[in-house]
């Protein structure tokens, strides 16, 4: 289950490997939905007013047999410290676990809308290399992770941009910015370690007068090196808006860059903002590698893998990202998060200057 997520020395054990001290660590890492019914994460990530109590279980209502199902992953999940060949058979079963039935209506509003409380939603990217300049302008398709394979985002760095800056799309073939599929984009500064993610909103250069149509910053993501540069663990803030009492996203629309997510974040300035982390892999002497655990749901070693948490409720996991294939990663993500956000996020891994495999 516990996965090397950086390797200090050239050998690379296999993902699987791990000592049983590791595992019982992990432990507690294993039942975020359990414990949510208890500590009920919606208050994690409030940042106005009291919850009115019904307006909770009716935005949970809808995607009712999605909830149930998602419960079934967690009878394999208990036994995280199981020891020994039990572990080798039962990894098999629990390596892809489907996702929730969920219902995509309306591709352009589902992608925008945090997932329900207590459903994890399950994806796919894929990265496609093949073509004139895909080597260096891949383009990264995101799909529910279950039978249908649902189709949800299509994400390409622009070629002409000064700095890091890549479209979203709901749609597979066109990702161009004048279409109307074009539903957000990440661009990040120059030096390659700082990322905002924005909505299809206008820039606040075109603003109506009311300010109505102006984008919003549905995240902002920071990376910093650690004492081993960029070789070890990397450490990641992940900066949202926060959620009102009806939970939904509080919207932060800037009129200029000094107002936005990185800026609010940097002075301290966090009313209405959230900061989550990357959840700090353990190092293991045995496997002479970082591990963390992720339910079977990453099969490979990557500097890439990585999960995102909240500060005060580490086993809940935000949203987690990490290599099952070459180009092929599992992404999945919970309650305040959607799609556009999470697929930003992992985008910004995705980019060259802090590759580091």
């Amino acid at each position: 289950q516990h996965l090397v997520l950086c390797d200090g020395v050239p050998r690379v054990p296999s993902p699987a490997t791990t000592s049983s001290d590791e595992e019982d660590d992990s432990d507690s890492s294993t039942k975020p939905i359990k414990s949510e019914k208890k500590k009920n994460p919606a208050s994690l990530f409030r940042t106005g007013g009291d919850p009115p109590k019904e307006k909770k279980t009716k935005k949970k209502a809808p995607p009712k047999a999605a909830e149930s199902e998602e419960e079934t992953p967690e009878t394999p999940q208990k036994n995280s410290n199981r020891k020994g060949k039990g572990k080798k058979s039962k990894k098999v079963k629990e390596e892809r676990p489907p996702s929730p039935v969920i219902e995509v209506d309306n591709l352009e509003e589902f992608v925008l809308r945090p997932a329900p409380q207590g459903v994890t939603i399950k994806c796919r990217v894929t990265r496609d290399k093949k073509g004139m300049d895909r080597g260096l302008y891949p383009t990264y398709y995101l799909h529910l992770d279950n039978d249908k394979k649902v189709f949800l985002l299509a994400g390409r760095k622009r070629k002409k941009s000064k700095t890091s800056n890549y479209l979203i799309s709901i749609d597979p073939t066109d990702l161009s910015r004048g279409g109307e599929n074009f539903i957000g984009k990440l661009r990040s500064n120059l030096m390659g370690t700082k990322f905002t993610v924005f909505d299809n909103g206008a820039n606040p250069d075109r603003a109506n007068a009311d300010w109505s149509n102006v984008r919003q910053e549905l995240s902002a993501v920071v990376y910093e090196t650690n004492v081993l540069g960029f070789k070890g663990p990397r450490k990641m803030t992940v900066i949202i808006p926060g959620m009102n009492a009806d939970n939904e996203r509080v919207p932060i629309r800037p009129r200029n860059d000094n107002d936005g997510l990185l800026m609010r974040w940097q002075n301290r300035n966090m009313d209405n903002v959230i900061e989550l982390h990357n959840k700090a892999p353990v190092w293991n002497d045995e496997t002479q590698s970082y591990v963390l655990n992720f339910h079977g749901r990453v099969t490979h070693a990557s500097v890439k893998n990585f999960q995102i948490v909240h500060g005060s409720d580490p086993d809940y996991i935000v949203m987690q990202f990490g290599r099952v294939a070459d180009d092929a990663f599992t992404m999945d993500y919970n309650y305040p998060l959607c799609a556009v956000q999470a697929f930003a996020i992992a985008l910004s891994s995705f980019d060259g200057k802090l590759a580091c495999e």
